[in-house]
């Protein structure tokens, strides 16, 4: 796989929960490292996604936000 993403995150699908619309993704990244997705069921549905596989979240964006608490 090819991607002109920079930010390529391989991990296992811990979670899968389908919903009519759009469905919610947890990968985990490494030991107490996850990263959730929102993406359309069709999609989900269409990458025959479940527990225990291997997949990687593609992050591409345009800018990033870092917050600080005051």
């Amino acid at each position: 796989m090819k991607l002109s993403a920079r930010n390529v995150l391989k991990g296992r699908v811990k979670s899968v929960e389908k919903g009519p619309i759009s469905s919610v993704v947890v990968l985990d990244l490494a030991p107490g490292v996850e990263i959730t997705a929102s993406i359309t069921t069709d999609s989900a549905s269409g990458l025959k996604l479940k527990k225990g596989q291997i997949a990687c979240a593609i992050i591409k964006a345009s800018s990033v936000m870092i917050g600080v608490d005051d």
